[in-house]
């Protein structure tokens, strides 16, 4: 075992992350930038120089299942413990230790195996004392079957049981194009609605009065349900709902994806080219037509239809065969397509090339992992476009800053928003005069450079005696 040691620093959350692949080490880049106390634990000597080279954190090689390199990091004083290696079962015996080790502490898994899955209560609540259990698989088909619910979003997402939508559309034509925001009401008359950021060419924008909408903008747009044909409507993206789907890649998330639409209805149709896993996929599937193939074999896409599908979902272990199958179903007519991405600076090379829709396991499991960081009582948190922006649900607590001012005198940090709150049943759009009352869950827009200020923000203050 080798220990690369950095000083650390004072008065800061302490994360050990036990596993530096992908999701380990955009968890750590995230939390560096935040200037979070970070220990990352791997076997690899390759992965943990791609760490220690890239962020400011301590590095220990060695094995995050075994107790002596959990001592040796100081899991005693850490606040929480993240167990993201692609072994579900160093990820337990880790949290086993853990556990013993630090049983205050807050402790996340990454578990993929369908099997452990089903004694999730008992892991979470009676042997190892989990906070959560993360599968990227399930996260991702999550991911995919928000984009999928509703045409003409290019991002979506759900906050509050579903009582606040934050859904992000791009403007190519309609009443928007050009207008700025403070006559927003002149064409959005709806006060349940709200633009929340704008993205332009992959920037991330803050929006004031002043902004305006351009054409080929990306908006996001706040509101709650009943608003949502509203938004649809004024942006012009009011296209038919789903009905068939072609999925591309017949591994878990194909499985997964497959079954959820069958429950949905959906003509479904899915790819392989494995014969073997073609015939295991054909015994556990229903009504999906199973088909031994290549995606990106033109015929064979020709010869299924695949142009008069609603959606092709391109879902490999090979990012590069998923872009070329977008590309071929675009090219054919499909209105919808989606691609999983893996590696994370690939995101906006595709976006560049038409693909509007991707989708990444390893993101999603950390915007899983995401709200379980944040100081304060944040209920749930999703990135935008990447990381430079995150919308946090937080319940604002009697002593926190944000409780019993009115907003245009709270000293909110620059660069966050407070975008929507729900008050009992009520989800109210907040103006400057608007007070936020304790118990009030908050809808907050923050970008990176914020986000350690919001959360202050959103911490109980002791008073002094």
């Amino acid at each position: 075992m080798r220990l690369f040691k950095k000083e650390p620093k004072a008065e800061q959350l302490k994360v050990i992350i036990i596993g530096a692949g992908e999701v380990g080490y955009h968890i750590a880049q995230r939390l560096t930038r935040e200037n979070k106390q970070v220990v990352v634990i791997d076997q690899q000597p390759e992965a943990l120089k791609r760490v220690a080279e890239a962020l400011d954190v301590q590095t220990i090689q060695g094995s995050g299942s075994s107790p002596v390199v959990l001592h040796d990091a100081g899991a005693e004083e850490a606040d929480i413990i993240l167990a993201v290696t692609d072994s579900d079962e160093i990820n337990i015996i880790a949290c086993l230790f853990a556990n013993i080790i630090s049983p205050d502490s807050t402790k996340l898994a990454r578990i993929r195996n369908e099997e452990y899955s089903l004694y999730r209560d008992a892991l979470a609540k009676d042997i190892l004392n989990i906070s959560m259990l993360i599968n990227p698989e399930v996260e991702v088909v999550k991911n995919i079957d928000r984009l999928l619910s509703l045409p003409g979003a290019v991002d979506y997402s759900e906050f509050a049981g579903g009582r606040i939508r934050m859904v992000g559309m791009r403007i190519c034509s309609g009443p928007l194009a050009g207008i700025r925001l403070m006559n927003f009401r002149t064409v959005v008359p709806d006060g349940d609605v709200i633009i929340a950021a704008i993205v332009r060419n992959d920037e991330l924008i803050i929006p004031t009065g002043m902004d305006e909408i351009r054409a080929d903008d990306v908006v996001y747009f706040v509101c709650t349900e009943s608003s949502l044909e509203a938004v649809r409507s004024v942006v012009a993206a009011l296209e038919d709902p789903i009905q068939s789907a072609l999925i591309i890649g017949g591994g878990n998330i194909g499985m997964r994806l497959a079954s959820l639409f069958e429950r949905k209805g959906y003509h479904t149709k899915l790819i392989d080219k494995d014969e073997a896993r073609c015939g295991v996929l054909a015994e556990k599937l229903n009504s999906t037509l199973v088909l031994y193939g290549d995606g990106t074999d033109q015929d064979l896409l020709r010869e299924e239809n695949a142009g008069t599908m609603d959606a092709v979902i391109s879902l490999t272990s090979d990012e590069e065969t998923n872009i070329l199958c977008s590309l071929l179903a675009k090219n054919m007519g499909v209105r919808k397509t989606v691609a999983r991405i893996n590696k994370v600076a690939y995101q906006p090379l595709v976006r560049a090339i038409g693909i509007e829709h991707s989708v990444s396991p390893r993101l999603s499991a950390v915007n899983s992992i995401l709200h379980y960081i944040r100081k304060g009582k944040v209920l749930s948190s999703v990135a935008i476009r990447g990381e430079e922006a995150e919308v946090m649900e937080a319940l604002a607590e009697e002593q926190s800053e944000v409780v019993g001012t009115p907003l245009h005198k709270l000293s909110f940090p620059k660069g966050a928003l407070i975008l929507a709150m729900v008050r009992g049943d009520d989800v109210v759009i907040p103006s400057g005069d608007t007070v936020i009352e304790p118990m009030d869950r908050i809808l907050i827009l923050s970008t990176r450079q914020a986000v350690s200020d919001v959360e202050q923000a959103l911490m109980v203050k002791l008073k002094a005696y």
